[in-house]
């Protein structure tokens, strides 16, 4: 049976809050020794300090994580500045960790040497693969790329890009007692696991859909041959494209599901070229959207729902989540309310954890090719067959 268990701490001292996570998962798992880990973790701990703690209190502990923008534990809900370590036992799954590193240099090979890494411990085919990636020196759509090209696209992809509290310098990535940049680490799950996911944002596209003519990566020139800050100016006026209107670009697959490209500005505000935080494909249908706190805010409920009504099955023994540093900019102080929203809803207590990520992963829908998705709020639940 799948059992898992989370340590929090808000212990500003790295050591401290380190012993803290240890003592409570400790009380938790008794004797029994956990197979795996996610770690999430606030800028400015000691990290190395910590992982060698977690490694050592917990030999062969498969362990992944990083940091974060802000922290989600069933123990103490949402905080800015902590320690959240989610650990996974189980006797009939398998899980297991491994890193690609300087990704910036050659991503194909970097996504290639962790999921090598991480699945010669697997007898039965992998199931699931959970990605804590860097976000700032290569884009989280190529990262993404590279795993389905190295994983196959059918097996299914979770996670979230590591954050810096968008000080946007330099982001951390952890696997095991190491600390990298510049790296993708990833944990694959096979055997007896179970699992369902729900994603949703709150934003609902308003205005008519536009056709991307000319984009580059992640930056938009053309909407339907005009400049890009011109499909914006033509329903927000002067307002310049910002994180409150994000792109719905709309699933080539199924018209009516879409995932989120959040702009941060132009790029050059002479042609009218718009920066996004993740890759626009040229021939892309897109709409502008608009969504109030209270929807955004809903999302998160949403996203839950969808994950546990897809379940299979009556007792999931976790659940993990990946929400957007975006919405937690936009929210502001009431960023806490995300989580209130699903823990109203528990009628017991579900093992849950999760960060606040510069960019978010999973497929649009059950079975479906996983995507990258800006100001998004994700679920993942766990459990065993």
């Amino acid at each position: 049976m799948l059992k898992c268990f989370i340590g929090h701490s808000e212990d500003p001292d790295s050591e401290s809050a380190v012993v803290e996570v240890v003592e409570q998962l400790r009380a938790e798992l008794g004797d029994v020794m956990p197979q795996a880990g996610i770690l999430f973790a606030a800028i400015d701990f000691e990290h190395e300090l910590i992982l060698q703690q977690v490694t050592a209190a917990f030999p062969g502990i498969e362990l992944i994580g990083g940091t974060t923008d802000g922290e989600i534990s069933s123990l103490l809900e949402f905080q800015q500045d902590s320690l959240a370590l989610m650990v996974f036992c189980s006797d009939t799954i398998t899980i297991s960790a491994g890193i690609g590193q300087k990704v910036s240099e050659d991503v194909a090979i970097a996504a290639k040497n962790a999921v090598e890494q991480a699945i010669v411990a697997h007898e039965e085919p992998v199931k699931l693969c959970i990605s804590i990636p860097e976000s700032l020196t290569v884009g989280g759509d190529s990262i993404l790329d590279a795993l389905k090209v190295t994983l196959g696209a059918d097996i299914p992809i979770f996670g979230g890009l590591t954050a810096d509290q968008w000080q946007m310098k330099q982001t951390y990535q952890f696997f095991k007692s190491e600390v990298h940049s510049d790296a993708v680490p990833v944990l694959l799950f096979s055997g007896a696991v179970k699992f369902s996911h729900g994603i949703a944002s709150g934003w609902q596209p308003i205005g008519k859909p536009g056709v991307v003519t000319k984009a580059i990566a992640n930056i938009v020139y053309e909407i339907d041959h005009q400049p890009a800050q011109a499909f914006y100016s033509r329903y927000l006026g002067n307002m310049l494209p910002s994180l409150e209107y994000p792109l719905a670009l709309f699933d080539s697959d199924d018209g009516d599901r879409h995932f989120m490209r959040a702009p941060i500005g132009l790029e050059d505000p002479e042609i009218g070229s718009i920066h996004f935080l993740g890759y626009v494909p040229t021939h892309s249908i897109v709409q502008i959207t608009e969504a109030t706190h209270e929807t955004i805010i809903a999302a998160s409920q949403q996203s839950f729902d969808q994950a546990i009504a897809a379940y299979p099955g009556d007792s999931p023994a976790a659940a993990l989540f990946f929400s957007c540093a975006g919405r937690r900019r936009i929210l502001g102080s009431r960023t806490a309310e995300e989580y209130g929203q699903i823990q109203q809803s528990l009628e017991k207590a579900l093992p849950s954890c999760g960060f606040y990520t510069n960019g978010e992963i999973a497929p649009l829908q059950d079975q479906g090719v996983s995507c990258f998705h800006n100001e998004t709020f994700i679920t993942l639940i766990l459990g065993e067959v």
